[in-house]
């Protein structure tokens, strides 16, 4: 039976330890409201007072925290009771840059440590569903590798380089975040027109945008601004949105207004409005 810690036992942490203890692991949790780490009790985790308590005599150790300044002062404050060989496991979303720096320096000072942020909600986590992604040391990922693959459906390696996994994170949640943006403004011109929100995702039922998203997303990957959907007239199609939605409010579609004004400014109006990401793939 592994012996194991998870320091951060929000929403997914706690889903996370639910996971571990039915699969038969020995979990100890500690986070910095103990009422949440008092409440995994009950599944039979053990409660330690401070982080260094928590990850003593554990194998692996696991942080599902808040941002980088919290990581950091939760690694700092767990050292003292980790043992030399134990790997952090560190599934929080962070900055890349600083989770670089971080993973080269906990390294030099001995301290085994990989980036493992995660696409997995409570409820993915409790059934072991969802992808993990990890980028760091390979050694380290190998000693990790059974256990991560019994705690997701699909773990990632993306390699050595230490700040990929993060990167690969911000990227994938601004396609959560964006197109839930989206959406949002979706059933706000629906509003504006008088179709309710629901039957405004009828428009799902014929209409694939994940395949568009697709197409067009590798035209504009490889700079293919070739017109299928002129940046004029696209713009055109916004000014109508904006229009018929009055003066309820919008996520999203003011700034991609104003983005596309600011590029057809540039002279690039006939071009397909995919050109709008030209900074960003020929940059």
């Amino acid at each position: 039976m592994p012996n194991i810690a998870f320091l951060g036992t929000g929403l997914l942490g706690s889903a996370f330890v639910e996971a571990a203890l039915q699969r038969g692991d020995s979990v100890t949790v500690w986070n910095r409201t103990r009422s949440k780490a008092e409440a995994l009790a009950a599944f039979g985790a053990t409660v330690a007072d401070t982080p260094a308590d928590a990850v003593r005599g554990a194998s692996r150790v696991h942080l599902v925290l808040k941002d980088d300044p919290v990581v950091e002062e939760v690694v700092a404050a767990l050292r003292p009771g980790l043992a030399a060989d134990a790997v952090i496991v560190d599934h929080t979303t962070t900055q890349p840059a600083s989770t670089a720096e971080r993973v080269t320096r906990l390294l030099a000072e001995g301290v085994p440590y990989l980036h493992c942020p995660v696409f997995i909600g409570p409820a993915a986590a409790r059934k072991a569903q969802g992808i993990i992604m990890v980028s760091g040391p390979q050694a380290l990922y190998e000693r990790v590798r059974p256990a991560l693959e019994k705690q997701a459906e699909r773990v990632v390696y993306w390699g050595e380089r230490a700040d990929l996994a993060a990167a690969y994170k911000l990227m994938g949640n601004a396609f959560i975040i964006g197109l839930g943006a989206l959406v949002s403004d979706v059933f706000t011109i629906g509003q504006g027109t008088g179709v309710s929100a629901p039957d405004a995702l009828k428009l799902l039922e014929f209409f694939n945008p994940g395949s568009m998203l697709q197409n067009r997303g590798r035209k504009m990957s490889e700079g293919n601004f070739d017109a299928s959907f002129e940046l004029v007239m696209a713009r055109k199609d916004i000014r109508l949105m904006l229009e018929t939605v009055g003066e309820r409010p919008l996520a999203a579609l003011p700034a991609i207004a104003a983005r596309m004004d600011a590029v057809i400014a540039e002279g690039h109006g006939h071009q397909d409005f995919g050109i709008i990401a030209h900074d960003a793939v020929q940059g």
